[in-house]
């Protein structure tokens, strides 16, 4: 196990939350539980004192944390799993993610996951955290993912996010026609009435979604979202907050509309297109090691060039 010292100034915007809420803003690849674990162990000072994971900060704090670089739980266990892997080197990993694969183990999926796989794949990976994924898409969300092969890489790789460098470009069918692109800039918490839900709400978390327009059909578009921030399902929360849910989207997506006059084969088309439409198609970053600037692109899958070519053929036949 190895550890290192990380001194950080609480800044405006996190003021008046808990400290082991302010803790997971700077150290987002490790889980609150572990958090608060530090505090009560003495890895976290606050202005030189310790703290309680409640406190309530007021801004300009200087936190110091250890940070103890614990291998993964024993629980998570190496399984031998298909990975689409599109690039690698000594630093990272590039995956492209199936729909229906889990990131790592949580509730309901103890094992089968990307997490699962990476540690198979690469035994070494269980001295980072969370085998090295610094982010996540899900479950039916398919498209790229960037793990850090070690320790210097998944600082350089979370820097990057924190500091929203990291170009994430995803593509989206959506229900209803946009006239243009924008962008939602609308914070984002958890729902307060059902706990596995997010939304929209004052006191959330910043989130910053740019979204444009690729093609109009007769009740559909499809458009390309770049992510600014990455909240927990943030362009679904986001799209559905303006009235452009997702195609499929059982939880955000509401009653499904079909277009009037559309053909038999778009009804069964939609009716049947059982996941989110939403693809990770791109992501950009600085190779932690070279420090040059690198992108990877994944197509759509299947399910989603079929859904387009329908809406396109529908639309014709107007």
């Amino acid at each position: 196990m190895s550890e290192e010292i990380v001194t950080l100034t609480v800044p405006d915007h996190l003021a008046r939350q808990r400290l082991d809420a302010v803790l997971v803003e700077f150290f987002p690849e490790y889980s609150r539980s572990r958090l608060q674990q530090w505090i009560k162990n003495g890895n976290v000072l606050v202005n030189g004192q310790p703290p309680r994971a409640k406190d309530k900060l007021m801004g300009d704090e200087v936190i110091q944390v250890q940070i103890d670089h614990e291998p993964v739980d024993d629980r998570c266990e190496a399984q031998d799993l298909p990975l689409d892997i599109i690039y690698e080197d000594e630093d990272l990993i590039v995956v492209n993610k199936p729909v229906g694969l889990v990131v790592h183990p949580a509730a309901g999926h103890k094992d089968g996951t990307l997490q699962n796989a990476l540690l198979y794949h690469d035994p070494s990976l269980a001295e980072v955290p969370r085998a090295g994924i610094v982010h996540r898409l899900d479950k039916d969300t398919s498209g790229l993912l960037v793990v850090a092969r070690h320790l210097k890489s998944h600082k350089s790789l979370v820097d990057q996010l924190q500091a929203r460098s990291v170009k994430r470009e995803y593509q989206a069918v959506v229900l209803g026609v946009m006239t243009a692109g924008g962008t939602v800039d609308e914070p984002i918490g958890r729902h307060p009435r059902d706990r596995k839900r997010m939304a929209v709400r004052e006191d959330g978390k910043e989130a910053i979604s740019h979204y444009r327009v690729v093609e109009r059909f007769r009740g559909n578009s499809w458009i390309r979202v770049n992510l600014e921030t990455g909240r927990t399902h943030q362009i679904r929360v986001h799209m559905s907050h303006i009235n452009f849910p997702l195609v499929g989207d059982a939880t955000y997506g509401g009653r499904l509309k079909l277009p009037r006059g559309c053909t038999e084969e778009l009804k069964a088309c939609l009716r049947e297109f059982n996941r989110q439409a939403l693809h990770a198609g791109r992501l950009g970053l600085l190779h932690p090691a070279t420090g040059k600037q690198r992108e990877w692109k994944s197509d759509m899958p299947d399910d989603m060039k079929n859904l387009i070519s329908v809406l396109r053929a529908d639309a014709e036949a107007e």
